[in-house]
């Protein structure tokens, strides 16, 4: 289970990484060709929208994953007992539904039905769109491991 844990922070790092680096090259081109050359790139436009939110979606998932994730903490703080572990099993389950349903089954028909191209790569949406259901699979994944992390402390200390 650790070497899993170890790929999956080693994957989001790199991929987070990766997107931070080409947002920063690409938008110094594209400050650069706007401003010195006269001539703006349409090309990093498109590029640096897209990896823009390519980036906050693997960041939500990285979030997820480091359990680091904004949440409303108003009413799981004040509960106690078996009231707050009940309270603290509906919240996760509704976190699941909802990832499950929006970012990997919404993502999957978004994809599947998407005909259209970006309009200065020339690259199918369908390509695109496919990074939510890959977010959806990895905040899976990260709540899983939590989950199984939660579970085996418990056992190995009872």
């Amino acid at each position: 289970m650790k070497t899993l844990e170890k790929i999956l922070d080693a994957v989001m790092r790199f991929l987070m990484a990766l997107s931070m680096f080409i947002l920063v090259a690409f938008g110094t081109w594209q400050i650069f060709s706007r401003w010195v050359l006269k001539d703006p790139s349409t090309f990093t436009d498109e590029l640096l929208r897209y990896v823009l939110i390519i980036s906050g979606m693997i960041g939500s998932a990285y979030c997820f994953y480091r359990d680091e994730h904004l949440a409303l903490t108003l009413v799981s703080d004040k509960a106690k007992g078996t009231f707050k572990t009940v309270l603290n099993i509906f919240i996760e389950a509704c976190i699941l539904f909802f990832v499950c349903y929006v970012f990997i089954y919404g993502g999957l028909k978004l994809s599947a039905t998407a005909t259209n191209v970006s309009s200065v790569m020339r690259i199918p949406m369908k390509t695109l769109y496919l990074i939510e259901p890959l977010c959806g699979v990895l905040i899976v994944i990260a709540r899983v491991l939590k989950y199984l992390q939660a579970f085996s402390s418990k056992g190995g200390n009872a």
